[in-house]
């Protein structure tokens, strides 16, 4: 049966998850968002001429804009997400830690973390963005720091200024089902292929960068309008739904994929590396000794 202690691991581990994700993927993200919210037709003509235009004209410490929110922010949000996929497997499982949930009850649990986390996510995803697209320095800044932001949004939204944006993110996040899905098999195929034989954390790096692979490949156009719609001009002129229909009419299929070779090329280490982590951790803190 499960303890107290199954129920907090995926918590506690998921802190150490997201100090990992900010470490290894910040840079890439800022790419990425730059590339998805420019366009076609904005300043950069791809993921290469951004990363170095970035650093030539803002220094190498640009691509860590905005990452004072996530520092904080994705360790709460994988605690909130790990934790609360830990969670709903022992859910499914009805508190038995030896039932073995199939592929499709992983997607579930991941597909409710992901709501779940959306919740957190919503407010920290805002900031970073809102900071990672400004491009002024000094007095021409349209924000001094995360804490203007959170003004700005509350006096244009009101209370739930910081939620602005809470239904892109969810659907965004579900498609956490795949992500936790494919993690899954992955893992198993892994194991009959005997990589099992080498340490475990092998095939939680290797399954674990896979899936997001998988995941980005799935989500990646809603990201993309997701992130649009959260970084219009206040107040947002355009609806999340029709801003699909918006972004085809400018850019045509290629606009839902700006940015993707910078997030498919930093969603392997990143999230490889984070669940790694994550699955270390989480075995230390329950005392096992294997996967």
């Amino acid at each position: 049966m499960a303890t107290a202690r199954d129920r907090v691991a995926g918590f506690a581990s998921g802190i150490a998850s997201g100090a990992t994700k900010l470490l290894v993927g910040h840079p890439f993200d800022t790419v990425k968002i730059r590339c998805q919210v420019e366009g076609g037709h904005g300043r950069f003509k791809g993921p290469i001429d951004c990363l170095l235009g970035t650093v030539r004209n803002e220094g190498a410490r640009a691509l860590y804009k905005g990452a004072s929110i996530p520092l904080f922010g994705w360790a709460m949000m994988d605690a909130v997400q790990l934790g609360s996929l830990s969670n709903y497997r022992l859910l499914l499982q009805g508190n038995d830690k030896s039932h073995r949930l199939g592929h499709f009850e992983h997607g579930l649990a991941g597909l409710g973390a992901g709501w779940t986390v959306a919740l957190v996510a919503t407010p920290v995803e805002l900031i970073k963005m809102r900071l990672q697209m400004q491009y002024a320095s000094g007095a021409a800044r349209t924000y001094r720091g995360p804490v203007d932001v959170v003004r700005h949004l509350t006096r244009i939204y009101g209370a739930l200024g910081l939620w602005h944006g809470l239904h892109a993110t969810m659907t965004q996040r579900s498609f956490f089902f795949f992500l936790w899905g494919s993690y899954n098999v992955y893992s198993e195929w892994l194991r009959s292929l005997r990589v099992a034989a080498a340490p475990p954390f092998l095939v939680n790096f290797l399954a674990g960068g896979m899936a997001a692979n998988t995941f980005w490949t799935l989500c990646y156009p809603v990201d993309v309008v997701k992130n649009r719609y959260m970084t219009q001009p206040d107040p947002s002129p355009t609806s999340f739904r029709a801003m699909f229909g918006h972004l085809y009419r400018i850019e045509g299929l290629p606009g839902f994929f700006r940015g993707f070779v910078p997030s498919f090329i930093r969603s392997f280490p990143t999230n490889a590396s984070a669940i790694f982590v994550w699955e270390s951790t989480m075995r230390l803190i329950k005392g096992e000794t294997r996967h």
